[in-house]
């Protein structure tokens, strides 16, 4: 399957992009908790109004680095409800995910010592169970390497697997998607991954906004995506097996070898998310000086 790029290239253009979140917690008593809600730390400098995560009642927020370059936050949250949000907006260029067909598969040997961490199993991406059903899969044409061995792992898993929220399950693994053939965007993730960590393709889970700019509605509901990147001749590669297609307007909050890694949020204490809404949108010029004042 050739991804599909028309209907986006018109759009390849700077954008302005506002970005939110509206979460809700009940926790019965102090709870400290790690927040993964920023933007990467590779897109700080595309930020237009501060990134600031917000509190209800206000409380410490400690800001740090992981050693993904996730940008994390430290809590205790208190007992009763928290209400924790953020609305920003940062600059955008408008253009569809690259799409590089000519890009080579690395050898084990010559890939960088960084990622070599991404051919491994984890939590969700169970390579040891997969690997057999993987080599039988997409190792059948010798002249399908690289780019096109990546793709034809996500045209499988885009073309077998079934999208609906419905499906959702917070510890559904690979090898239970590949069972199930059912999820969401993070189980279609989840499957690549696995699929190219047994072909010697270092891959790595990414989540972040991904709106429906340049998309034609029906729209479905807002929500964090999922995606994953793939590394193939000396760089990193987005790929979406869920649309499986190059889109616009996708800002990173961060990466890791799965799910596991970027949870929104990780409590050390019995807490129940109530409210979860999140947002995001192109800003047109009319709307911007605006919005650009409300939020300074």
């Amino acid at each position: 399957m050739t991804p599909q790029i028309t209907q986006l290239q018109h759009r390849s253009h700077n954008m302005k992009i506002r970005i939110g979140y509206e979460l809700e917690f009940h926790c019965p008593k102090p709870t400290p908790m790690i927040l993964t809600l920023n933007v990467h730390s590779t897109r700080i400098a595309d930020l237009i109004t501060p990134d600031r995560v917000v509190t209800d009642p206000p409380i410490p927020v400690e800001a740090f680095f992981d050693h993904h370059g996730n940008q994390r936050a430290r809590i205790i949250a208190p007992g009763g409800k928290l209400r924790i949000t953020n609305d920003t907006c940062l600059h955008d260029s408008g253009l569809p995910d690259t799409v590089n067909p000519q890009a080579r598969q690395t050898a084990v040997e010559q890939l960088p010592n960084e990622a070599l961490q991404f051919l491994s199993g984890s939590r969700y991406c169970e390579t040891d169970l997969l690997s057999g059903i993987a080599w039988q899969l997409f190792d059948n044409d010798p002249s399908i390497t690289g780019w096109s061995r990546v793709q034809a792992i996500c045209d499988y898993v885009y073309q077998h697997i079934e999208f609906g929220y419905g499906h959702a399950r917070v510890t559904r693994t690979a090898w239970e998607v590949w069972q199930e053939r059912q999820g969401v965007c993070r189980d279609f993730a989840h499957l690549a991954i696995a699929f190219c960590r047994c072909m010697n393709i270092p891959a790595r889970y990414c989540t972040g906004y991904l709106g429906d700019m340049g998309i034609p509605p029906p729209h479905g509901e807002m929500d964090f995506a999922a995606w994953f990147e793939a590394y193939l001749d000396g760089r990193w590669y987005i790929f979406d097996p869920r649309n499986n297609m190059p889109r616009i307007g996708r800002i990173l909050v961060a990466r890791g070898r799965d799910a596991t890694d970027v949870a929104i949020s990780t409590a050390f204490g019995a807490n129940t998310l109530t409210a979860f809404k999140i947002r995001t949108d192109e800003i047109l010029e009319t709307e911007y000086s605006p919005m650009l004042r409300s939020a300074l």
